[in-house]
C-alpha cells in the first residue's frame, strides 16, 4: 500500500516535474539566441514529461484497484489524462522538433511559420489542460480508497464479474 509519507514524496516529484514544464514553457524562447541551452532544455522537458507518465502509471498499477483487477475503472476514471498527456507530448516534440530545426538553418533570424504557430499554439493550450489534469488526478490517486477494499469497490467488482 501507498502510505502517506511515500504519496508526498512522489506527489513532489510529480509537481516539481510540472514546474519545469511549466518554466520551460514559459521562458524557453528568451533562449533562441543560444540554440544548443534551448535544445538541451527542450531535451529534458521532454524526458521529464516520460517521466510524470511512467510516474502515473506506477502509481496507478500500485492502487488496490488494480490488483484486484479492475483496471477498466481506472482507465474510465483517468482516460482524460491519459489520452492529454501522449497528445500533449506529441505535441512538445513536434514543436521542439519543428523549432531547432528552423533554430539551426537560420539561428540569426526569428522566424514564425503560420504552420509552426498554430502547432504552439496547439502545445501552449494542452499545456494548460494537461497542467490541470495531471495535477487534479495526481491528487485523486492519494485517495485512501483505490489503496484499500471498500463496498463501493466490491460492488464494483461485482458488477464487472456479472459482464
Amino acid at each position: 500500500m501507498l502510505q502517506a509519507n511515500n504519496f508526498s514524496v512522489v506527489l513532489l516529484i510529480q509537481l516539481t516535474l510540472l514546474t519545469f514544464d511549466l518554466f520551460v514553457n514559459s521562458f524557453s524562447e528568451l533562449l533562441r539566441s543560444s540554440p544548443v541551452i534551448q535544445l538541451v532544455l527542450f531535451i529534458i522537458q521532454d524526458i521529464s514529461l516520460l517521466f510524470n507518465q511512467f510516474i502515473f502509471l506506477l502509481m496507478l498499477f500500485n492502487t488496490y484497484v488494480f490488483q484486484v483487477g479492475l483496471m477498466s475503472l481506472l482507465l474510465e476514471r483517468f482516460r482524460a489524462l491519459i489520452m492529454l498527456s501522449m497528445l500533449y507530448l506529441l505535441f512538445s516534440i513536434s514543436l521542439h522538433c519543428w523549432m531547432m530545426s528552423l533554430r539551426w538553418m537560420k539561428s540569426d533570424h526569428f522566424v514564425w511559420t503560420n504552420g509552426l504557430l498554430v502547432l504552439f499554439t496547439l502545445q501552449r493550450t494542452a499545456a494548460v489542460l494537461y497542467y490541470y489534469l495531471y495535477k487534479r488526478t495526481a491528487e485523486c490517486l492519494g485517495d485512501p480508497r483505490l489503496y484499500k477494499d471498500s463496498p463501493w469497490l466490491r460492488e464494483a467488482f461485482e458488477r464487472s464479474r456479472q459482464l
